[in-house]
């Protein structure tokens, strides 16, 4: 019997258009052995599934795609998660759904958010679960608990929305030293960061990083910067890197520009430009891999994911740069470079989300009581 596999993309996020590149690679690739819903989310929050929806082209109009498509929800029924068809369809009403694999980027896809709704929901679902996916996703919290199990990540501190731009703020930017790099605590795809040489850029870097979170992330600029990249795939029990690429780019950073809005920009990351395998020396590979496998288990990673990495290119030093809970185009191009297929990829992470599932469900959750039935005029608490 197949299993029918939602895969689910676009959301509230200023990732929108990048979880669209994702998902149509991924469901190109998908083994056949799944039967695909793509399940789109729109800028609104609104839902649609199509059986269309497994070319790009379709979403360069998205106005046009929330007017002509059927738009839908999620239902339970029994033990059954379904999707219902709001409106009249003539082919169909109801169509079971029984693994759930987000390729959302971002805020509301990429933060535990939908993954608390999959888990109320009791469906299976790929990829990190909600802790991880939450801890990953706010910079903060990640670095925090990174720089508590000793692994090496870049000076820096943070600072609030609700905080004055005020002497204390330019106090310990002088400490940490500039250049820097100001970027909003819980986004990705490189959008609201900024470099600060000075005070007044340092201001204006901050203003811009609040247009899109409550909170930034102040770091100190490595320089003369290389950026490397590897992938880690499987849970708590096992786990295996990648090759390592060394990510090229035209600026200190690399920016969505880079990133997107080049020549076969529907590839998505898989487009950027890239050395694979990076130039390392054994120990430096070595050294990276380590820290990957570190970083996968102190942040609770599951499936696949996405660890970056940034060397001073003078003192080599490395550091840990941030950790991608649901990575662009699932880091299929490493994985590829390492002997397994993009389809044999989304088996993996397919397989782990049900082990999971499977696991979790042998836990004790609730047990019988006849508190209730007592009558005891104490049981309230006051």
């Amino acid at each position: 019997m197949q299993i029918h596999v939602a895969v689910v993309f676009g959301g509230k996020s200023v990732e929108h258009e990048i979880s669209i590149l994702s998902a149509m690679q991924v469901i190109a690739a998908m083994p056949e052995k799944y039967s695909v819903l793509p399940i789109y989310i729109s800028k609104e929050g609104r839902l649609y599934c199509d059986s269309s929806f497994t070319e790009v082209d379709i979403f360069k109009n998205l106005a046009n795609v929330c007017l002509e498509k059927y738009e839908v929800q999620f239902v339970k029924k029994y033990r059954q998660v379904y999707i219902k068809w709001n409106q009249f369809h003539i082919l169909k009403a109801y169509e079971p759904i029984d693994f759930v694999l987000p390729i959302l980027h971002g805020t509301n896809g990429e933060d535990g958010n939908f993954q608390g709704f999959l888990k109320t929901l009791d469906i299976p679902f790929g990829f990190s679960d909600v802790l991880s996916t939450a801890i990953t996703q706010d910079k903060v919290a990640m670095k925090m608990i990174l720089q508590d199990r000793g692994l090496p990540i870049t000076p820096w501190f943070y600072w609030y929305k609700y905080q004055s731009l005020d002497e204390n703020l330019y106090a310990k930017a002088s400490r940490l030293g500039y250049p820097m790099i100001v970027k909003p605590s819980n986004l990705g795809s490189s959008v609201g960061i900024m470099i600060a040489n000075d005070g007044e850029m340092l201001k204006e870097a901050i203003e811009n990083a609040f247009q899109y979170d409550d909170k930034v992330v102040i770091e100190k600029l490595i320089t003369p910067l290389q950026e490397f990249n590897i992938s880690v795939k499987g849970n708590a029990k096992k786990q295996s890197c990648s090759v390592i690429e060394e990510v090229k780019k035209d600026d200190c950073i690399l920016s969505y520009q880079d990133k997107y809005e080049k020549e076969n920009n529907s590839k998505g990351m898989a487009s950027a430009s890239r050395i694979i395998p990076a130039y390392l020396c054994k120990e430096e590979e070595e050294q990276i891999k380590e820290y990957a496998l570190s970083t996968f288990q102190v942040l609770h990673a599951e499936g696949v994911v996405r660890i970056d990495f940034l060397m001073n290119a003078k003192t080599r030093d490395l550091y840990v740069n941030e950790m991608n809970s649901i990575p662009g185009s699932m880091a299929y191009y490493l994985w590829e470079a390492s002997g397994t297929s993009f389809t044999e990829l989304i088996d993996d992470v397919i397989s782990l989300g049900i082990e999971r599932y499977r696991n979790q469900h042998k836990l004790i959750y609730t047990f019988d009581t006849n508190v209730l039935q007592k009558n005891n005029k104490q049981g309230i608490k006051k």
